[in-house]
């Protein structure tokens, strides 16, 4: 309609408002029978095919060092890391929305609002600082609200 504005909601530190969008907020997930503290912590052992490097990074305790584990290019990064890794996002982002009914309830109700992980940090996941970058993270969102959304009606 002529002279409806979109609203945009930024998130980026688990202390900001919506932080809870973050994927270091702590609120653990439960995926393939196995319990990760954050859904940083799933998606940065995703990256690896070495089991027991995986279980290192679900068993620390920050979602920060978990992290930097996910970035340790001295460990072997599967091979169709780059094809798989929108894919164990989603999942990951999905179990973490569908399994706490208050952050289901919170994504549910920012409505059509557009979500954007606001950081200079990432141009991939996030908007590069000046929406420059692809905001992966804040579409997927999106799509898991409009699921979640289905799914409730």
């Amino acid at each position: 309609m002529a002279g409806q504005t979109v609203n945009t909601i930024n998130f980026y530190k688990v202390s900001e408002p919506y932080g809870e969008f973050s994927n270091f907020a702590p609120y653990p997930i439960e995926i393939d029978g196995l319990i990760w503290p954050t859904s940083e912590h799933y998606f940065q052992a995703q990256k690896f095919h070495d089991e027991t490097y995986r279980e290192k990074i679900r068993a620390e305790v920050s979602p920060m060092k978990a992290a930097k584990m996910g970035r340790d290019r001295t460990q072997r990064l599967r091979d169709d890391w780059e094809t798989v890794k929108e894919e164990v996002m989603r999942a990951a982002v999905y179990a973490k929305f569908s399994q706490h009914e208050s952050l289901r309830q919170l994504l549910l109700n920012t409505g059509d609002a557009i979500l954007v992980e606001h950081t200079t940090n990432d141009n991939y996941w996030g908007d590069g600082g000046d929406g420059s970058g692809k905001n992966r993270l804040g579409q997927i969102l999106q799509d898991v609200r409009t699921e979640l959304a289905r799914a409730g009606s």
